[in-house]
């Protein structure tokens, strides 16, 4: 089983390290950004959306651990918004370490935070997932996501 700690500010440092570095390269290998532009795009985005790190209102970050053993297992974020006149979670960010991925920590973090953004009063939750992410897309359509907009590009040869 897993379970959500806050994220610790030292967690937040290392965990916006690896994340910037990650969420670039998603925007170029999505055709998005450049290599030349993409580090620093996605920095910006990040202090955007987390002036105040893990002290952001209505943003929540977690450490995923193991119940049994409090190993860390992964993180999740999301943010509490209201859209449409409707209370929702938006994920911005959930990975599983590598070393703990097709043990069931996904599910179970997906199935824990219905639970826990059902607390703040949200009747949906919302995520973006890259195309080429198709591993990603797959948990979420076994969760029972489903697709509300899709972009779609063709390279043309030469």
């Amino acid at each position: 089983m897993v379970e959500f700690g806050p994220m610790t500010a030292t967690e937040f440092d290392s965990y916006c390290q690896r994340a910037i570095a990650e969420y670039a390269d998603e925007h170029v290998q999505s055709g998005r950004w450049s290599a030349e532009e993409a580090l620093d795009n996605a920095a910006r985005e990040y202090q955007k959306l987390l002036p105040d790190g893990v002290a952001t209102p209505n943003h929540f970050l977690y450490t995923l651990k193991d119940v049994s053993t409090h190993t860390p297992v992964g993180m999740l974020w999301y943010a509490i918004e209201t859209k449409a006149a409707q209370q929702r979670a938006f994920i911005y960010d959930v990975r599983i370490d590598p070393a703990f991925r097709r043990q069931g920590y996904a599910t179970q973090a997906f199935r824990a935070l219905e639970d826990l953004v059902r607390t703040h009063g949200a009747q949906q939750i919302r995520l973006h997932v890259f195309g080429h992410n198709l591993e990603a897309r797959a948990l979420y359509e076994k969760l029972g996501y489903i697709a509300t907009n899709i972009n779609m590009a063709k390279t043309l040869d030469d």
